[in-house]
Order: structure tokens, then sequence, then C-alpha cells
């Protein structure tokens, strides 16, 4: 019984193994972007009447067997990383996706299969590229928040000057301060900012460009540019930290594989001493003899 267990653990490690090989291998991971591509590109289809009355069973057939297929790789890297799967924010991630998908098709489900699009974003999860992205960005969340409240305080200010400089004539934009917070966002975003509303506002307030163009200098130039540098150097972090991992890697392969021929040497000495020892045994047989 002893010795069974030890067995029963090896043979299970040695086909967990082969199967995370398996379903991290790169063919492997092709087939589930292609397969997420296609499922992706049948439900936009299905939104389309024209579509459906064309090809109505085919587009069904192919979503329920992305589906399957989805449920199927779900399942084997279940069964390859074990209770670890569960560990990793990225497999959650896929599992509810997948889990959302298998909604029933009731009447009060139909938010719900409705969200069987969100397929298309296990992207995110199974190219490197996009994850990497997706790190960034959460890793940058963290140093945002003084950015936001300097934006926020910026808004404030600005939303409450120009509730009191234009809200008498122009009391849909500017008449509150809520109204001013929306149309200033506006205004930041550079739509119809100066045809929509600043240059009617200059012809009642001929100066108005002196407060609406440092806004402008401030919201849309300097504090955006902010979060476009800490998404950068979030980013950069995420390639150095990864460039270091695989280096790590590569250094613990080379340091393996010399381990493993230095085994090999060692043993090929202990054959060898043992072959000269029985030789000097029989030699000195045949003597005695």
């Amino acid at each position: 019984m002893g010795k069974g267990e030890p067995m029963a653990a090896v043979v299970e490690a040695s086909w967990r193994a082969r199967l995370r090989a398996l379903v991290e291998s790169k063919p492997f991971e092709r087939l589930v972007v292609g397969v997420i591509v296609v499922n992706a590109i049948t439900l936009g289809l299905e939104t389309s009447p024209t579509a459906m009355a064309l090809a109505r069973p085919a587009l069904l057939a192919l979503d329920r067997l992305a589906l399957l297929f989805f449920c199927i790789e779900l399942a084997m890297r279940i069964a390859a990383y074990g209770p670890a799967f569960f560990r990793a924010p990225w497999n959650l991630f896929d599992f509810a996706i997948v889990t959302i998908s298998l909604a029933p098709a009731s009447e009060g489900f139909q938010v719900l299969r409705a969200l069987r699009i969100l397929r298309a974003l296990r992207l995110l999860s199974v190219v490197p590229q996009m994850r990497r992205v997706v790190e960034a960005l959460l890793a940058a969340l963290p140093g945002m928040g003084s950015v936001v409240a300097l934006l926020a305080l910026v808004f404030y200010v600005f939303a409450v000057m120009a509730t009191k400089l234009f809200g008498e004539h122009f009391p849909d934009w500017f008449g509150s301060v809520g109204a001013s917070l929306y149309s200033l966002f506006q205004i930041m975003t550079l739509e119809s900012w100066s045809m929509g509303i600043v240059r009617p506002v200059m012809e009642k307030h001929p100066l108005a460009w002196l407060f609406f163009v440092p806004f402008i200098l401030i919201t849309t130039f300097a504090v955006l540019n902010l979060f476009i540098a800490l998404i950068v150097n979030a980013m950069q972090k995420v390639h150095e930290s990864e460039a270091i991992g695989e280096t790590m890697r590569v250094d613990h392969a080379e340091v393996m594989a010399e381990l493993k021929a230095l085994r090999a040497e060692l043993a090929e000495l202990r054959r060898g001493g043992h072959a000269r020892e029985r030789g000097e045994a029989l030699a000195q047989f045949e003597r005695a003899g």
C-alpha cells in the first residue's frame, strides 16, 4: 500500500504534466483564439435578420459547438492545473465567462444570454500581448487616484466659475453646477466645443475665450497626458518584470540541463568504477586458482 500511493502520485503528476503541456502549447492556443474569433463573428451575425433568415440553423449550431469547445477546454485546464487553476485571476475570468454562457435560454435569463458576446473578451486572457496591456492598466490604477482627484478639483472649480459667469445667459449649458460639469466634459473631449458652445457664449461674453482656452490646456493637454504617462510607465514595468521572469526561467532550464549532464557523468563514472572493481576481483580469483 505504501508503494502504491507514491506510484499513483507519480502517474497523476505525469498525465497532469502532459495535459498541461498540451493546453499551454502554441497550436492549442491558436486553436482557442480561432474558435473565439469565429464565435464572436457568429454571435454578431445572429443580430442580423438577413443572416438569421439565410443561415439560422448553421449559426446556432456553430454557437453550440463553440460553447462545447470552451467547456471541454476549460475542463482540460482544470484537470491539468488542479486546485491551482482557481488561484489565477485570468482562469477565474475565463471560468466566469463560460459559466455565464451556460445560462438557460428562458425568458428570465435573456440578459445573461445576451452576455454570450463576452466570450470574445477571452482573447484578453489567451493572447499574451493583450494580457500585458490589461495588467498594465490594472497596475496603473493606484497611481491614477491622485490624477483623478486633481482632475475632479479642476472640473469643480471651473464648473462653479462657469455657472456664475455664463449661467444667466446660457442656462441649458451652465445653469447649474451639474450642467456646467457636463458641458465642460464635452469641451474637454473637444466634441463640438468651438462652434457648439464656446462661440455662442463669446457672442454674449467676448472675453470668454480667456476662460475656455486655459481649461482645455489644463484638462485635455496636461491632465490627460498624465494618465497616458502612468499607463506607459506601468506597461514598461510589466514588460521588465516579464523579461526578468523569462531570464530566470532560461537560467533555471540551463541549470537543470547542466545538473542532468553532471548526474549522467557521475553515473557513468560509478559504472566504470564498478566494472574495474569486478575486473580486479576476477583477476584475484584467477590468480588464487
